[in-house]
C-alpha cells in the first residue's frame, strides 16, 4: 500500500517541526510504501533552513525521511495542487502544519483503507490541543456558543459514518483521499482557500462537495485522530469576527459559485443579531452577536461574488 502524507506550510517552522515529531512518534505498520511530502508555500521565515537541517539529521538518526518542494505562489490551494502533481497514485493523507497526529494515526488510516475497500475518502477527528491556558468561555456549550469555532474541532462521535447514509463535510486537515478521486473530479479550487493567514477557506469543503456529488464514498473513522494547536490570539474578538466573516464568505462561494440573489432571511438574521448587540449587557452575548453578524455579512458578500 502506498501512503503519502502531505503538509502544506506557511511561516510556521516551529509548529511544522512539532507536526513532524508527532509523525515520527506514531506507530509505523509494516508493508507500507510511506512518504512525507512538504510544500513550502512562499515562506519568508526559516522553514527551508529547518527542513534542510531535519534532512541532514535524518541521515544519521532514525528520523523518517522527508521531501520538500517550494511553491512560490502564495495560497494553500496552489501548494495542495503542487503536491498532487508530485504524486502518481496511492493514498494521500493531509495534515495541517499546526496539527499533531495521534500515535495510532497511521495504523488507523491503514486499517480503515483495508476495512472499507469501496471508500475513496476518509476523515477523522480534529480535536483542539488544549493546554489549560485558554479562557473558560471556549468550553461553554450554551446559547452563546461561538461558531465557526476559533480552533478547528471536528468530532462526529465514536461511531463510523458514511456519506452514503448521511451528509457531513469535514475540514481538510484530517482528510485521506485516494489519488483516483482527483483524476475524476479535479484538483482543489485555486480561487478558494487561505492565502498566507487571511482566514479564507473552503477549498476543502468545495472538494468534498464535488466528490460526494460524483458518488465518491466518504467514511468518517473516529480512530483517525489529529490534534490542532491552540493559538491564544485566535480567541480574541477581532480574530473571531474575521474568521466568521471569511469562512462564511468562502463556504457560501463553495455552495453558490455563481452570483445569486441575497436570501431575505439573511437580512432578517443580521437585524436580529444587531438588535441583540444593542440590547444586551452580557459580555458573552455581545461576543456571540458580533461574531454572528460578521458571519452573516460574509454570507451576503459570498452571494454577490462569483468564483469565475
Amino acid at each position: 500500500m502506498k501512503l503519502t502524507l502531505v503538509i502544506c506550510t506557511y511561516n510556521r517552522s516551529q509548529l511544522l517541526l512539532k507536526a513532524l515529531a508527532s509523525i515520527n512518534n506514531a506507530d509505523m505498520p509494516a508493508h507500507v510504501d510511506f512518504k512525507i511530502l512538504i510544500i513550502v508555500n512562499a515562506c519568508a521565515d526559516d522553514t527551508v533552513d529547518q527542513l534542510q537541517a531535519y534532512q541532514n539529521r535524518s541521515t544519521t538518526t532514525h528520523l523518517l525521511p522527508i521531501q520538500f518542494i517550494e511553491e512560490l505562489n502564495a495560497g494553500k490551494s496552489y501548494a495542495l495542487n503542487n503536491a498532487l502533481s508530485q504524486i502518481d497514485d496511492g493514498w494521500i493523507g493531509f495534515i495541517d502544519d499546526d496539527h499533531r497526529v495521534d500515535e495510532q494515526y497511521i495504523n488507523s488510516v491503514i486499517t480503515a483503507i483495508n476495512c472499507y475497500p469501496d471508500a475513496r475518502l476518509f476523515c477523522g477527528k480534529i480535536i483542539p490541543d488544549w493546554t489549560g491556558e485558554e479562557p473558560d468561555w471556549v468550553h461553554d456549550d450554551c446559547n452563546y456558543k461561538i461558531t465557526p469555532f476559533p480552533i478547528p474541532n471536528f468530532n462526529l462521535g465514536d461511531k463510523v459514518l458514511s456519506t452514503l447514509e448521511e451528509l457531513f463535510i469535514p475540514g481538510g486537515g484530517n482528510l485521506i483521499v485516494n489519488k483516483k478521486v482527483f483524476d475524476i473530479i479535479g484538483n482543489f479550487s485555486e480561487v478558494l482557500g487561505p492565502v498566507r493567514h487571511n482566514l479564507m477557506g473552503s477549498e476543502d469543503s468545495d472538494f468534498v462537495l464535488r466528490a460526494i456529488k460524483a458518488k465518491q464514498e466518504l467514511v468518517y473513522i473516529p480512530m483517525i485522530v489529529q490534534y490542532h494547536y491552540v493559538e491564544l490570539n485566535h480567541l480574541k474578538l477581532g480574530y473571531l469576527m474575521l474568521k466568521s466573516f471569511q469562512r462564511n464568505r468562502s463556504i457560501t462561494l463553495a455552495h453558490f459559485p455563481e452570483k445569486t440573489k441575497i436570501p431575505k432571511y439573511l437580512w432578517a438574521k443580521l437585524g436580529q443579531y444587531i438588535t441583540g448587540i444593542i440590547f444586551t449587557y452580557k459580555v458573552k452575548a455581545i461576543r456571540f452577536y458580533l461574531t454572528k453578524s460578521a458571519g452573516i455579512v460574509g454570507q451576503i458578500i459570498g452571494h454577490i461574488q462569483s468564483l469565475h
